[in-house]
């Protein structure tokens, strides 16, 4: 198991924020999922990868996609009290769930650096 976040490089958000943003996606991924996924991806370590996205548009389709073939993910849209306006699509958490299927959505990814 592993839970990938895919941020919106656009974006090029200071480090704290993009921190802050990764953070929510990944909870908020992790509780759309159920109590036995949550367990099983907690005694594993808890793996994730952040990947770069480079647009708001690529984002919303991965998330679409994740959707689609029932992969637990969330799509976080910033408050806009600091950094960028209400409702900015930062980045999404897909995941917890099965290595395979979310590389089959997220594999052509390259880490976020």
């Amino acid at each position: 198991m592993k839970q990938v976040i895919v941020v919106n490089e656009a974006l090029k958000l200071p480090r704290g924020k993009l921190a802050a943003q990764v953070a929510h996606a990944s909870v908020a991924s992790l509780m759309s999922t159920n109590s036995s996924q949550q367990k099983h991806w907690i005694s594993a370590g808890m793996p994730k990868v952040v990947l770069a996205g480079s647009t708001e548009q690529e984002i919303m389709e991965l998330h679409h996609k994740a959707e689609t073939v029932n992969l637990p993910t969330h799509l976080i849209r910033d408050a806009g009290k600091t950094v960028v306006a209400p409702g900015t699509i930062t980045c999404v958490g897909i995941g917890p769930a099965s290595k395979q299927e979310i590389d089959k959505l997220t594999g052509h990814l390259k880490l976020l650096s």
